[in-house]
């Protein structure tokens, strides 16, 4: 009976003292945690800055002071607009060493061409009347502006030699390519054409609202 209380009592002692040293670990792995907790901070905001200094991010600023060459009035009037996409094709050192020193891109341009005609240059002798008939003759439709989306606008793929990194005026290149191809493409496609008429629509519906119930346009 006496042993039996033995072990009891023995048992409850080393009871107690698992409990004990269970507290004791989890105090002491607590306490290593929160004193190498600001140890790995610094070493995630050390990689942090050394990735920066091999990753740089760019930082581009206006200057803040702006010159101005001109201003001029503006009689515009702007009568259709075209939207384009032309896939562009640059390339440089394609020869028999192209893998090696060559350098090609395409670039995909979405472009925007406006045209219309230019106010200014309609005069009293443009317009008269003849036997209750208004003739006039407006300005040759012109095309105001051809321009690149550069929001849309993007290099699609390139590929450059092994020996070289590349040419750095090449997607330059490609975007002023770009804004001639848009203009001829707009113009291949009617954008005059269509600029003059829309012109003639606008004029004739303003004359008869001022009491010309015929309009005949004339060519220069």
């Amino acid at each position: 009976m006496k042993n039996s209380s033995n072990w009891l009592l023995i048992g409850g002692i080393l009871l107690i003292l698992a409990i004990g040293m269970i507290v004791m670990i989890n105090t002491v792995r607590g306490i290593t945690e929160r004193a190498l907790q600001p140890v790995q901070d610094t070493t995630g905001a050390l990689g942090t800055q050394v990735a920066s200094v091999f990753n740089p991010t760019p930082t581009v600023l206006a200057d803040p002071i702006t010159i101005i060459h001109e201003i001029r009035a503006l009689s515009r009037m702007e009568t259709v607009q075209y939207s384009i996409e032309k896939v562009i094709t640059a390339e440089t050192g394609q020869g028999l060493f192209g893998a090696l020193f060559g350098d090609k891109l395409l670039f995909v341009a979405h472009g925007v061409v406006i045209a219309g005609v230019d106010l200014e240059k309609l005069g009293p002798q443009d317009m008269w009347l003849e036997n209750g008939v208004l003739y006039v003759r407006l300005p040759e439709p012109e095309i105001f502006i051809a321009t690149l989306d550069n929001d849309k606008s993007y290099v699609y793929d390139r590929e450059t030699g092994l020996l070289t990194k590349g040419d750095i005026n090449l997607e330059t290149n490609a975007r002023q390519v770009a804004e001639d191809a848009v203009a001829e493409s707009a113009l291949e496609d009617g954008i005059l054409i269509q600029a003059g008429e829309n012109a003639e629509s606008y004029f004739s519906i303003l004359f008869r609202e001022l009491g010309y119930p015929e309009v005949i346009f004339v060519e220069e």
